[in-house]
């Protein structure tokens, strides 16, 4: 008796592991205007390790903020946000500007108890904020109606890069060296 085995040919394909894909660490942005790099999640999680004391949600939603209002004036939300950090303390504000006054870039603020603007709520705030670094970065006109009173102040397109913002935007000469650094810690921690 002969066994007779049979072999249907089976087309086989030989699976490749996929390769990782690796996104490099962006250049460190300079220039007030231009796209953000960081994800409004990521800037959230920084915003949550330097401060874990804020509610999850807001940090949230005020980073979807950041990344919207800077899109709609053209500004590079990387370094809108970095500044936040920097004026606010990662939202421990503590000195003139109160959490409430949702002046995240102590816009009037100028010392001596003088707590400089109030806004109606963050969007406005942030809003304030994006105008205010356009009028440094640019001499483009608004997209969006004008809710930041001293944005008349500034010589339009008198720093285009954040550097520019150390002895105008604030007194500070290593303003531009503060927001570097905490650049560098966003940038290390969302690649």
């Amino acid at each position: 008796m002969s066994i007779f085995i049979v072999f249907s040919q089976i087309s086989c394909t030989t699976l490749q592991p996929e390769k990782p894909v690796v996104v490099e660490k962006p250049e460190l942005p300079v220039f007030i205007m231009g796209k953000g790099n960081v994800s409004a999640e990521k800037m959230a999680l920084f915003l949550l390790q330097n401060n874990p004391g804020i509610d999850s949600n807001y940090a949230r939603a005020l980073t979807n903020i950041y990344v919207e209002e800077a899109a709609f004036e053209g500004v590079n939300h990387d370094i809108a946000f970095v500044q936040m950090c920097l004026e606010t303390g990662y939202l421990r504000f503590g000195g003139d500007v109160k959490p409430e006054q949702y002046n995240f870039a102590g816009l009037g603020a100028i010392g001596g108890g003088e707590p400089g603007l109030s806004f109606p709520e963050p969007r406005i705030g942030v809003r304030a904020q994006i105008q205010h670094l356009k009028a440094y970065g640019s001499t483009e006109p608004l997209n969006g109606e004008l809710v930041n009173p001293r944005f008349r102040f500034v010589v339009r397109g008198r720093a285009p890069t954040y550097e520019g913002l150390a002895g105008t935007w604030a007194a500070d000469p290593l303003y531009a060296s503060k927001l570097r650094t905490i650049m560098e810690r966003l940038y290390e921690f969302a690649w």
